[in-house]
């Protein structure tokens, strides 16, 4: 992949942006549960404004070389000081190049700390995705959960997790060197 992958704060400007491409992803989702169009013929995400007014959430672009490439919403739970990905979606051009990865890395080294994160069991994509990515960041065990109804709509995992603070690079050379036997 030679996009370069980033994280960009989306702006009241730019909701309406959010709005579009949420369109792509209920219609995307819609495969693993049941959506159904408006009068208008577009799905409803009854959850937007929540990320442009409330503290703790936090509504992200993910660009690949400039140009959008999806989108992440983050939501930080005062209650149990817990991080969580509540959406997270990348346009179909921009598959299977990396570019999911390393905006799944960006967002949860962003906000170092504990993090719960669930998908259906039903995605297969996700169910491929999201322990290999948690796996590489997690600092620490991954604990597994299966939520089932009537806890949840549908049958899903939880993976529960920590992921530490960015080591600074020196930080980073000196304990691989320390491993190594070299230091």
């Amino acid at each position: 992949m030679s996009d370069v992958v980033a994280l960009v704060r989306v702006t009241d400007r730019h909701k309406p942006v959010l709005a579009n491409l949420l369109q792509f992803y209920l219609h995307d989702f819609s495969e693993f549960c049941e959506l159904e169009l408006s009068p208008h013929g577009t799905y409803t995400y009854n959850y937007l404004d929540h990320y442009f007014v409330e503290v703790g959430h936090e509504p992200l672009f993910v660009t690949a070389g400039g140009q959008i490439a999806g989108f992440a919403l983050m939501r930080h739970h005062a209650d149990d000081r817990m991080n969580q990905v509540a959406e997270f979606f990348v346009l179909r051009a921009y598959r299977r190049r990396g570019v999911g990865r390393a905006a799944a890395h960006a967002l949860l080294r962003r906000y170092p700390g504990a993090w719960r994160l669930e998908f259906f069991d039903r995605n297969a994509p996700a169910r491929r995705f999201w322990p290999q990515v948690v796996a590489e960041v997690a600092t620490g065990p991954v604990e597994v959960r299966q939520l089932r109804p009537p806890q949840v709509d549908q049958t899903c995992t939880q993976l529960l997790f920590r992921v530490g603070p960015p080591v600074p690079l020196e930080a980073a050379a000196t304990q691989s060197e320390s491993r190594s036997g070299r230091v």
